[in-house]
């Protein structure tokens, strides 16, 4: 297995990787093509249907709002979050659309936007198929496209062949498992770190991959300021008002509401629910490995930063967050490869799962952990979030989602601590518990995997 740590985190918007990036990704690649094949000017009608996950609980996520950005040629990456509101009301209201920003059709969302909520298609649950007409009527183009999970998107074919998790370039350390990429480091002496730093340098040279790591944590960093500062209620009708703000200046008092003994993982929860306010709110933030949960990492990060390092150079701090980054995608990818990270396959066990089974593993790298430590510390993580369903009330990433964030980041220190004080053989491994997940997601229920049919999405009312 060999793919780019930029696959794991990927600059994005919200409020979801899934419903939100991966559509808008998925209609700009089919715009792409149109331009390619030089059926856009002949275009004159498109028609977008989306099935599953992304019909059920698209209008809570976003994903009207993404597909209609990508007509234009927006990109998750690029787009300003705060042009996309005018941008979609613009589109609406007119009943026009410029495709790529260069050619005018008319667009009627009730008629050309269909949300197919009795329907999946086989292969994944969140699925979309895309047409172009030419003012005769004849089908000009037309695919089909799976958003599957963390912004990741494949066309029919990629999925059925799984091409798009294949490279021709040759990795130093290719690994299938954990088990391979501990018997690795262990042979050749090198972390998890130096193994996935070496194999990422077969896509970018070194000055650059240290700029695109530290880009990345200077985004989910933003993304914490931003959401400590701001205030107010979410968007979507649950009236949720904003709680970082609040919380963290509760946490930054001295002799505050709660004991001081416990400011640390206050302040945690803080940049957790911080960024995911944000990411409520359509802001810019990082899949960390999926919006859903993308809060826990950058407070982990952050609590290291903040609480763990002592009088450090601004190098040996992003040495550290390089350190982190890289350890933590590297156990990323063990669950893209051998499971998923999908909540409409697996659960919400695979975004906040996942996402504190990386932070465990990335913070015990950076407090000094070796290999095995490592592995044990995300396996921890993991064993402790196996079956959580996915249950979002309304389809909005808000309750529970938000909370869960900082449950899961403070549940990734307690998991890096205690891998760090055991003295070795335990007896679970993050192999085990990967597998164990995959079979848990496929055995629950499809209403408790991102559909709002269950859960707390029907025994809660949103009003």
């Amino acid at each position: 297995m060999n793919y780019s740590v930029f696959e794991v985190f990927r600059i994005g918007i919200g409020p979801s990787s899934s419903h939100t990036v991966g559509p808008m990704l998925a209609v700009n690649r089919f715009m792409t093509t149109l331009e390619h094949q030089h059926y856009l000017s002949q275009t004159t009608r498109i028609q977008i249907h989306l099935y599953g996950s992304l019909a059920l609980t698209g209008i809570g996520h976003g994903t009207d709002g993404a597909v209609l950005a990508g007509l234009t040629g927006a990109l998750p990456e690029s787009v300003d979050p705060l042009a996309i509101g005018a941008l979609i009301e613009s589109i609406k209201n007119s009943g026009r659309v410029t495709l790529m920003g260069q050619h005018e059709i008319a667009f009627d969302a009730a008629t050309d936007l269909m949300f197919h909520r009795h329907h999946s298609l086989p292969q994944h649950s969140n699925g979309i198929v895309l047409q172009a007409y030419s003012a005769a009527g004849e089908l000009l183009y037309q695919n089909t496209y799976f958003s599957i999970g963390g912004g990741a998107v494949l066309d029919i074919d990629e999925i059925v062949s799984s091409t798009a998790l294949k490279t021709t370039k040759p990795a130093p350390h290719a690994f299938g498992n954990a088990e391979e990429l501990l018997l690795m480091g262990n042979q050749q002496n090198l972390s998890i770190a130096e193994m996935m730093w070496q194999n990422e340098l077969q896509y970018f040279d070194a000055v650059t991959l240290r700029a695109k790591l530290l880009q990345v944590w200077k985004v989910m960093h933003d993304c914490v300021e931003r959401g400590l500062k701001a205030e107010g209620t979410l968007p979507g009708g649950l009236n949720v008002k904003r709680r970082a703000h609040r919380i963290y200046q509760q946490a930054s008092t001295v002799g505050g509401k709660l004991s001081s003994d416990f400011q640390a993982m206050d302040m945690v929860s803080a940049f957790a629910i911080a960024v995911n306010e944000e990411n409520a709110c359509g802001g810019r933030v990082v899949t960390a490995p999926t919006n859903g949960s993308a809060g826990v990492i950058p407070a982990v990060l952050s609590y290291f930063i903040r609480f763990c390092q002592q009088m450090r150079s601004q190098k040996e701090i992003e040495d550290n967050i390089i350190k982190f980054l890289l350890t933590a995608a590297g156990i990323g990818m063990l669950y893209k490869k051998n499971a998923s990270i999908s909540a409409a396959e697996m659960g919400c066990q695979g975004e906040i799962g996942v996402s504190c089974s990386m932070a465990a593993g990335g913070l015990a790298a950076v407090l000094g952990a070796n290999n095995e430590q490592i592995e044990n510390a995300a396996e921890i993580a993991m064993e402790h979030n196996l079956g959580m369903s996915c249950d979002p009330i309304g389809g909005l990433v808000q309750i529970p989602c938000i909370e869960r964030n900082s449950m899961g980041a403070v549940k990734a220190i307690n998991a890096a601590r205690l891998a760090m004080m055991h003295e070795g053989g335990h007896i679970v491994s993050l192999d085990a518990v990967i597998e164990t997940m995959r079979q848990t997601g496929v055995d629950m229920q499809s209403k408790y995997k991102e559909t709002a049919l269950g859960g707390l999405a029907i025994n809660v009312v949103a009003c």
